[in-house]
């Protein structure tokens, strides 16, 4: 038997009102285990601003993919490197914060699990946030990734992601699912 999905929120790229109850929420009802805190425009300011409207049980579950100097004063679970930021800081390691990645191809994948907590692969399926953003792998690809080992549990599945296609990713081996546009859009 398989391990059920463990569900990831993305934030939107923009600041939304009342963003910080609406993530306490998501939390709170127990469907996603984390929450990702992608505002690539922001300053560590604006950061500061929605992370403190957000309450402290909270943030052991959230992710920041910015402003990685803010994790000791809101005690956020984890760091996502990207490639506008690509290696860790110094103190993740110590720090017992986890670490992702974001992938954009399987051979990625390879190269950045090992290394990683977990790893984002995208795009699965046509982007619903990112118009014009299609899935960069046929069905054949993704079951010969599992069949090899390339997706397993280390796996989050991005690009997509809506309710209705849970049990194909979970077929496939995924450990995750990240949604973005299901739940802000």
């Amino acid at each position: 038997m398989t391990s059920p999905l463990r569900l990831i929120a993305i934030t939107s790229p923009r600041f939304l009102p009342d963003e910080g109850e609406r993530i306490a929420v998501l939390l709170a009802e127990g469907y996603f285990w984390r929450v990702h805190v992608r505002k690539p425009e922001a300053s560590a300011d604006d950061l500061r601003r929605l992370l403190s409207t957000i309450p402290a049980w909270c943030y052991p579950r959230l992710v920041l993919h910015d402003h990685y100097e803010l994790c000791g004063e809101y005690c956020v679970g984890g760091l996502h490197l990207n490639r506008r930021n690509p290696d860790a800081p110094k103190f993740a390691k110590s720090s017992g914060l986890s670490l992702s990645y974001s992938c954009h191809s399987l051979s990625e994948v390879e190269l950045r699990k090992s290394k990683m907590d977990y790893v984002f692969l995208s795009p699965i399926f046509d982007s619903i946030s990112k118009q014009g953003y299609r899935s960069q792998f046929s069905l054949t690809e993704l079951q010969k990734a599992a069949a090899e080992g390339i997706i397993d549990s280390r796996v989050v599945a991005l690009g997509g992601i809506t309710k209705d296609k849970l049990p194909l990713l979970q077929s496939l081996h995924f450990g995750g699912a990240a949604m973005l546009g299901a739940i802000w859009e």
